[in-house]
């Protein structure tokens, strides 16, 4: 089955995304210091660093890359990104990503970047793709889950840590993709039993 083009609205989401990467950017190295996921300084209370630490960026090739996989993100699932869905899933994918690093990954002290919250928008737009009858959201769910399995075996590309000047956190990929599947679960099982409720009530 193929898939509609994204309506034009749905870009708003993205944007708004990308935009605030780059007013952070601008307003580096401020932002960085202040924002940036940093182990020690969200155990002395500064929690706000799990959510945006992944909106900050080591330097303008990552922010770039970034941007290009978000862009790449809507010419995909751009269909699915309501404005509101769009906003809800992202931020709770960060959230995701931050949490898996902090309670599984405790040799990451540092992290910046969209890179993990952009495989949980990924995974839950390839889950929407198949929830709709779209065949191929089968194939991106089979190529993030090997490219996952491949990082996690084999480590980190060394030229792409070369071009954003720091570690390729490869664990943020995989926390970030949990949480889409996750959410996307949760999502629907709400969606479930509230359509359930309505009908319930109505009788």
């Amino acid at each position: 089955m193929f898939k509609k083009p994204a309506r034009p609205a749905n870009f708003v989401g993205p944007l708004f995304i990308a935009l605030t990467a780059v007013v952070l950017f601008l307003l580096e190295p401020a932002s960085g210091q202040l924002l940036a996921y940093d182990r020690y300084a969200i155990q002395g209370t500064e929690t706000w660093r799990m959510l945006s630490g992944n909106l900050v960026h080591t330097n303008g090739v990552h922010l770039l890359l970034n941007v290009a996989g978000l862009a790449l993100l809507w010419a995909l699932h751009g269909e699915h990104y309501y404005l509101p869905t769009f906003l809800r899933v992202f931020l709770w994918t960060c959230v995701g990503c931050s949490v898996g690093i902090y309670f599984f990954s405790e040799n990451l002290i540092w992290y910046a970047g969209l890179s993990g919250a952009l495989h949980g928008v990924f995974v839950w737009g390839a889950f929407k793709d198949i929830e709709k009858n779209v065949l191929s959201g089968w194939v991106l769910l089979a190529g993030v889950a090997l490219k996952i399995i491949y990082e996690q075996t084999t480590g980190a590309n060394a030229e792409l840590e070369q071009w954003i000047d720091a570690a390729v956190a490869i664990d943020a990929h995989l926390y970030g993709a949990v949480s889409g599947a996750i959410l996307f679960i949760i999502m629907r099982l709400i969606s479930t039993f509230g359509a359930r409720w309505t009908l319930l009530t109505q009788k």
